[in-house]
């Protein structure tokens, strides 16, 4: 295989891989239509002109690609590198993409790149991204091991930085929100004395990303079919200025037995909407 292949996305192969032998009914058309969506030429050039960075460095090339400008508040709430803990950081989601790259950048830099992502396996076929990934398939055969791979994250040295929303932010009654926060980043962080930090991140996704959202949750479909355009509303959102609010570190002990772990998940999510 040619370094050419290595270091950039071949999206024939990645079909192959999750549909293995269903992949061949998939129709040409479709396939030209995906490589259409997800920019794959755009994607590729900087993936190649990126090849020698991976982690931290790769992320902060990324965010000057996209031309991103990051205004940061509370910064100075940002635990010391040199405390000995390790800690959660927990964000809302609300483009899918361009805002895990940027708290990526930042936290990296930060933490002289001791962080990781749980992230949806497909973000594995980025080979700059791969090094700070814990990969998550939660369905098909690999789903069994998502409890497995989230423990592994938690056991390490490394900070976590997770979406607990588990996808990107929706339109729900008109306001671009998370949907229900999940609980796993509470009950990891208290079995593994984690303080949590809040962070917010400013931002949305087209009116049209939001259409194709409703569309797939009213018709129930198992696919996260809105999800192959994030990439195309990342280019959308080229050359625009971003606010991160970073809250205070909430230590673990807080999350006691008065509140659920759901609960307490939905007592965090409001505290990063106020941020």
């Amino acid at each position: 295989m040619s370094e050419a292949v290595e270091k950039t996305i071949d999206l024939d192969k990645i079909i192959k891989q999750k549909m293995g032998r269903k992949s061949k009914y998939v129709p040409r058309f479709v396939v030209s239509w995906l490589k259409h969506i997800v920019h794959l030429d755009e994607v590729n050039r900087f993936l190649w002109e990126s090849r020698d960075k991976t982690g931290t460095p790769w992320l902060k090339a990324c965010v000057r690609y996209l031309g991103m400008t990051l205004e940061i508040r509370g910064e100075e709430n940002l635990p010391d590198k040199n405390d000995g803990k390790v800690y959660t950081f927990v964000s809302n989601h609300p483009l899918g993409g361009a805002d895990g790259v940027a708290l990526g950048s930042i936290i990296g830099d930060h933490y002289d790149g001791a962080f990781r992502y749980l992230v949806n396996d497909l973000l594995l076929f980025l080979p700059g991204l791969r090094p700070v990934c814990i990969g998550i398939n939660k369905t098909g055969s690999q789903g069994r091991s998502f409890p497995a791979m989230v423990e592994k994250g938690f056991q390490s040295n490394y900070h976590m930085l997770m979406f607990p929303a588990g996808l990107c932010s929706r339109k729900i009654k008109g306001v671009v929100h998370d949907i229900p926060w999940k609980k796993t980043f509470i009950s990891k962080s208290v079995e593994y004395h984690r303080d949590v930090v809040p962070v917010h991140f400013s931002g949305q996704n087209s009116e049209k990303f939001y259409r194709i959202a409703e569309v797939c949750s009213f018709l129930h479909l198992k696919f996260n079919f809105a999800m192959l355009f994030l990439v195309d509303e990342m280019y959308k959102n080229v050359g625009k200025t971003f606010r991160i609010s970073i809250g205070k570190p909430i230590p673990w002990q807080t999350f006691d037995k008065s509140k659920t772990p759901k609960q307490w998940a939905k007592y965090v999510e409001d505290i990063v909407y106020r941020l």
